[in-house]
């Protein structure tokens, strides 16, 4: 039976349409997804699927959030209101406690500051609000000394960054996203879901591991007291189930920069399409220079956190190493835990966004993109 798939795809990205529907022929009769990809700046996929699905459906899309996140960061170096050198400090004294008065905005940026938790962890309720977990981050002491590892700090950078914007700016992330990026090009990317938008939100739904997928699971570090536990907050008593976080309205009003971002495919391939190429006629947000700076690797190696080879950028993931070897050196971008993917390959001028309903374990880029991501790129460098 063919699977529906929804939308349009340009003259020479049809394989793109092919694979998405043999993928979704052979998931759960429930899947619903968004695939969407730019080509400097002009839209060439934009595919969906599922019971349910629209063009404009927003779903969790966890860590891509720290995508918008770290856009907005470039922006204000761009600017010349931060400064990636300067000391965290300088722009947020209470954070010099434990011994993080040196720690520079490259450095924390870079998940090399060391603060990744708490050793008393988080409430359910502080996670969905970025200014309580910065409040009670600026007395943690680093989990290593500063600057000599990286580890992911994957539910505190948002915060962390965020604090830094606000007490430079005046403004929350969250609002100078909005300001700057969101609202002018119309994305379909929230940090902070208006209650009006509510019905397009669908909720994610975890479904169970694959024997493979558990068989990663049970490898990965855990424990009371690891690195991993501490930096996901599963050493306090009742942590809350990480599949469910933006199903939580507290998460989705507030948008935390770390994870607690609600958008589709669009949104999400819009975004870096407006960072690197432009998008209606609007110049690209950032300059070639801020282009090649926030692609640059600074962080890569054994992550301190997740015992896995990584590589990170300024606040952005590498894609290319080790996700996708076949796209240009500087590509950055950042998945999310529930299979969601997003990025820009500056030198195909490529911009790629997906989004899935169902929660893909064990986290992070669900394994379809590998196909999708390849079969894009190379009609992108056709085109």
């Amino acid at each position: 039976m063919t699977a529906e798939i929804h939308g349009t795809v340009a003259d020479g990205f049809e394989a793109v349409r092919e694979e998405f529907a043999a993928f979704v022929a052979t998931e759960r009769p429930d899947y619903e997804g968004q695939v969407c990809a730019y080509v400097h700046g002009r839209r060439v996929v934009d595919l969906w699927a599922g019971p349910g699905a629209e063009a404009d459906s927003l779903y969790g899309v966890f860590s891509s959030t720290k995508g918008a996140a770290h856009l907005v960061v470039a922006l204000l170096v761009q600017d010349g209101v931060l400064d990636l050198d300067r000391e965290v400090a300088s722009y947020w004294p209470e954070f010099a406690a434990e011994g993080k008065a040196r720690i520079t905005l490259r450095e924390l940026i870079t998940h090399r500051a060391g603060v990744v938790g708490l050793d008393a962890g988080f409430t359910v309720e502080e996670l969905a609000d970025d200014r309580a977990i910065a409040e009670r981050l600026a007395g943690q002491r680093p989990f290593w000394r500063p600057g000599t590892a990286f580890g992911y700090h994957g539910l505190t950078i948002g915060a962390l960054t965020g604090e830094v914007v606000r007490r430079a700016t005046g403004r929350t992330l969250q609002e100078v996203w909005e300001e700057r990026v969101r609202a002018p090009h119309d994305l379909g990317l929230h940090l902070g879901l208006p209650e009006a938008l509510e019905p397009r939100y669908r909720s994610v739904q975890p479904m169970a591991p694959t024997p493979e997928q558990q068989a990663v699971l049970d490898a990965t570090p855990t424990g009371p007291h690891t690195l991993a536990s501490i930096a996901f907050n599963t050493h306090v008593p009742m942590p809350g189930e990480l599949a469910d976080y933006p199903n939580s309205r507290a998460v989705r009003a507030n948008g935390p920069s770390s994870a607690g971002g609600v958008g589709s495919a669009r949104g999400l391939a819009g975004m870096y399409a407006a960072a690197v190429s432009g998008l209606d006629g609007r110049p690209p947000l950032l300059k070639p220079d801020m282009v090649a700076e926030v692609g640059q690797i600074h962080s890569t190696g054994q992550d301190l956190v997740s015992g896995t080879y990584k590589s990170f950028g300024l606040g952005f993931q590498a894609v290319a190493d080790p996700w996708y070897p076949f796209l240009g050196a500087g590509s950055f971008g950042h998945a999310g835990a529930s299979g969601s993917q997003a990025f820009a390959d500056p030198r195909s001028g490529l911009a790629y966004g997906y989004t899935r309903r169902r929660y893909a374990y064990p986290g992070g880029a669900a394994v379809e993109n590998d196909r999708l991501v390849r079969l894009v790129h190379s009609a992108a460098l056709a085109v």
